[in-house]
């Protein structure tokens, strides 16, 4: 009954906007009476039934390549399937077509040690030189955690030197080079995390670039040579607690991947490092993290030698898994167009099981908000595209494996696209959906670098809400979903969430919510499904997201990146 009644004061408020625009207009500030009534259908209830089953503990966490992930894959193509909507990947099957996309994975599984010793100079020798030692046990205790990288048997350091590198960034049009004049072949870089205020900051808080996050550096450190490379982990740069990486502390270090390309520069091994670890690390070389931080700031940083060394082995076992993306399609009327797309991107793992510790938790990470309900919003959204009259262009609708483990579906889909992604418009990316109520406003993330935001402006406008650009762009929240992975090929994004000002709230309180969440729920077990939350909120972005998809579905030109934008060039290179 809520459902309902709050599906019919939306359309009463939305019938009585201003006077109804053509549907190609995807700039109207108002909405047709089709797009009102097909919005209605996006319902507390359509989200929060998905929602709950999503996030059972019967999926077992929904980690990619096991059981539980495989059956959430099967539970989204059978909703799809029911809707009517048709297959969106090519099969080798008599019909030709299926719901599943496979997607190939890598499961690195390193043995770690108990511990991890640091040497004085090039060789470990007296005991004027202790080595300092730094656990890689305890959960949060831990001051180390490593992973494998390098699709290899096992990751070898031999008195492996240590540069600090600063940012660990390579960014020439920014006159930046941490690299320069150093040479790091066969040594092991330790880099901050987060970057310089290349882009100016935003509500007092620096905007991080791509540049700033830690699988650029990872990534930046193996095409210098590097050995492995060690980021300094704080709450404030990484944007998350430490216990959220030292939940993998432990025996044994396990990272998904897909499978490298020829001649792909990798590291024998990536790890974080604890910040007091890192600056008790630093001391024993007889410098200061402090003060190295400070240099690391200026352009005229040079990497400088730490005066230790450390050697370890890390065994590592390979084996092949399969995850799966999830893809539906609905075509498009146009006997043109319909050859392009609008697509809608949601990720269904999450991160498994881990030993129960009764009776606190049962060691089940449900992954309520990430992403049980993206998907049940994404769901919700095609459910009720399929009353509408179709759009011009086809639309797509992905969900995607392997987004915990590095974007792994979505860069695999972006590589191997069911569309050419130079006639992908748009992608509209859902990653945890508003559970507190309705909103005066939405978040867009990279507000500014496409043609996507004119269309989502004037859609929050029918709905009486205003856009802005991310509150916390320290966060670099762009880069950390799938959005990321398909913008890097080119393709325009949308990815928002209604808040954080919120209807019959005081100022700041829903970035209190939000920030709770963060501190006591991401990546943690109690990201449980709760009874309480209010999706009314939820709905309305949900309808602003469909709305969204079927005037760029239906707008006479593909989406477009603002000029200039970093992912412009891509859209250029882009197959058609």
């Amino acid at each position: 009954m809520l459902a309902l009644l709050c599906a019919r004061a939306l359309v009463a408020a939305l019938l009585a906007a201003d006077s109804s625009p053509s549907a190609s207009d995807a700039t109207a500030p108002t909405l047709t009476h089709a797009e009102q009534v097909t919005a209605a259908r996006i319902t507390t209830g359509s989200i929060a039934a998905r929602l709950r089953f999503l996030s059972d503990d019967l999926f077992e966490g929904r980690e990619t390549g096991t059981r539980g992930d495989a059956m959430a894959a099967k539970y989204l193509a059978s909703e799809l399937e029911a809707l009517g909507i048709e297959p969106g990947a090519p099969a080798d099957k008599p019909e030709g077509r299926s719901y599943f996309q496979p997607v190939p994975i890598v499961e690195l599984t390193a043995q770690v040690p108990e511990s991890i010793s640091f040497n004085l100079g090039a060789v470990p020798s007296s005991a004027a030189s202790t080595p300092l030692s730094l656990s890689t046990r305890n959960g949060e205790k831990a001051e180390l955690v490593l992973f494998p990288d390098a699709h290899v048997d096992r990751a070898t350091a031999d008195k492996a030197e240590l540069v600090f590198v600063g940012y660990g960034i390579t960014a020439p049009q920014y006159d930046w080079d941490d690299y320069k004049d150093v040479d790091v072949k066969g040594k092991i870089v330790v880099i901050l995390n987060f970057n310089p205020p290349f882009a100016g900051a935003v509500s007092g808080k620096t905007v991080r670039l791509w540049y700033g996050r830690w699988d650029y550096k990872y990534s930046n450190a193996a095409s210098h040579g590097a050995l492995g490379a060690l980021v300094v982990h704080t709450d404030e740069s990484a944007g998350y607690p430490w216990r959220v990486l030292a939940r993998n502390a432990g025996p044994t270090a396990q990272r998904l991947d897909l499978p490298p390309e020829t001649n792909e520069a990798r590291l024998q091994f990536r790890g974080w490092l604890q910040s007091d670890a890192a600056a008790r690390l630093v001391a024993r070389g007889g410098q200061s993290l402090e003060k190295l931080t400070a240099a690391a700031q200026l352009k005229t940083f040079h990497a400088t030698a730490l005066g230790l060394n450390t050697s370890f082995v890390l065994p590592i076992a390979r084996r092949k898994i399969q995850g799966t993306n999830v893809i539906g399609l609905i075509s498009g009327n146009d006997p043109k167009l319909r050859r392009e797309a609008v697509v809608y991107t949601a990720h269904h793992d999450h991160l498994g099981m881990v030993a129960p510790v009764p009776p606190a938790t049962d060691g089940i990470f449900n992954g309520a908000l990430d992403n049980a309900s993206g998907c049940a919003a994404l769901l919700s959204i095609a459910r009720a595209a399929t009353s509408a009259n179709v759009p011009r262009r086809s639309m797509l609708f992905v969900f995607t494996t392997g987004e915990e483990q590095g974007l792994l579906g979505a860069r695999w889909f972006a590589a191997h696209p069911t569309f050419p992604v130079g006639r992908m418009s748009a992608d509209i990316n859902l990653d945890v959906i508003n559970v507190w109520g309705r909103t005066k406003d939405v978040t867009v993330l990279g507000l500014g670098k496409s043609s996507v935001d004119d269309i989502v402006r004037a859609v929050a406008q029918a709905q009486h809400r205003t856009i802005h650009a991310d509150h916390s762009p320290d966060l670099g929240q762009f880069y950390r979903s799938d959005q990321f992975a398909l913008a890097s090929v080119g393709v325009p994004v949308a990815a928002l969430v209604g808040g954080p000002e919120y209807q019959d709230r005081p100022a700041g309180w829903g970035q209190t919510q939000l920030d709770a969440w963060i501190s006591t729920n991401y990546h943690q077990v109690s990201d449980e499904y709760r009874a309480d939350w209010d999706l009314s909120g939820a709905v309305e972005d949900a309808q602003l997201q469909l709305v969204v998809g079927l005037r760029a579905a239906n707008a006479p030109e593909l989406q477009r990146w603002t000029p200039g934008d970093e992912f412009e060039a891509a859209r250029e290179l882009a197959p058609r």
